[in-house]
């Protein structure tokens, strides 16, 4: 029997269909975030671009992994995927969080302290198997240390307020086609500045060189260690990371790390190959008992 897969965001969903362990068909669909998109929304959706492509194939087992699959609404989801396939047979459908997700596909089956750093963070100890420790990531204006919106508005912050080297504010402006008032429209007047913020991560790449924005993203990451990874038992535990903004500022997230004693596990873009690994490997193991 096949496992389909699902790595879900808030801006698109991936899924891989398994065959014996091996990757046969991805697709992608629209994110599923339930905060924002309710059962019968989703299941529209699914009907449309997944049900077609997997019709009459054997599908034992589905795991859904998503944003915002809180145990509240993961019956929402679940809804949402047996509507769109009443006429599949699946024996299984599980439904858990993107942190739960990050974790299986970063740690496999051994224990560690997994990490998401993208637009948005959070972390956790992962025991092998399941979460059993999360500090709460609190959202980019309380929280979200480290993460794309974080960055973006620590970086104008300091750009508004004249703390970058010298030409740079002008540069980013020119560069970004912005003004100071579209920067506050979009801030505190536009809808999602979370996402706003966070596509401001290009351009910090690009001058990471610069000492200013350097010291800004290592800063950050500092900030998300002491904040989220110390509180683990990040002393005996490899802290492994996946998301946009941890593998892209890896270099400066390795050196964040060192500053602090803490021994980094892996850095992925994506936890989907990973999970193919956890879950062709839960597979086997079943199968033998």
């Amino acid at each position: 029997m096949m496992i389909l897969l699902a790595d879900g965001g808030s801006t698109k969903v991936d899924w891989c269909l398994l065959d014996q362990g091996k990757q046969v068909k991805q697709l992608y669909t629209k994110g599923a975030n339930p905060f924002f998109r309710n059962r019968e929304d989703i299941a529209e959706e699914l009907s449309i671009k997944l049900a077609p492509e997997l019709k009459d194939l054997p599908i034992g087992e589905i795991w859904f992994y998503g944003a915002g699959c809180v145990p509240e609404k993961q019956d929402q989801i679940r809804g949402a995927i047996q509507d769109t396939l009443s006429g599949i047979r699946v024996s299984q459908i599980h439904v858990g969080s993107d942190l739960l997700a990050a974790a299986r596909g970063l740690c496999k089956h051994q224990k560690g302290i997994a990490c998401i750093i993208g637009t948005g963070s959070n972390s956790c100890y992962y025991d092998g198997e399941e979460i059993r420790k999360n500090i709460s990531p609190l959202g980019y204006i309380l929280g979200d240390e480290g993460s794309g919106a974080v960055l973006g508005r620590l970086f104008l912050g300091a750009c508004l307020k004249n703390q970058l080297t010298p030409g740079l504010k002008e540069l980013f402006l020119k560069e970004m086609d912005l003004t100071q008032s579209e920067i506050l429209d979009r801030v505190y007047k536009q809808p999602m500045p979370n996402r706003f913020l966070a596509s401001l991560s290009p351009f910090l790449l690009r001058y990471i060189g610069d000492q200013s924005v350097y010291g800004i993203v290592y800063s950050a990451f500092i900030d998300f260690f002491k904040k989220n990874v110390m509180q683990y038992d990040y002393k005996n535990l490899p802290v492994s990371f996946t998301g946009s903004v941890a593998f892209h500022f890896q270099s400066v997230l390795k050196e964040a790390a060192a500053g602090l004693n803490t021994r980094i596990g892996v850095i992925t873009q994506s936890p989907m190959e990973g999970l193919i690994q956890y879950h062709s490997t839960l597979k086997k193991q079943k199968d033998v008992l």
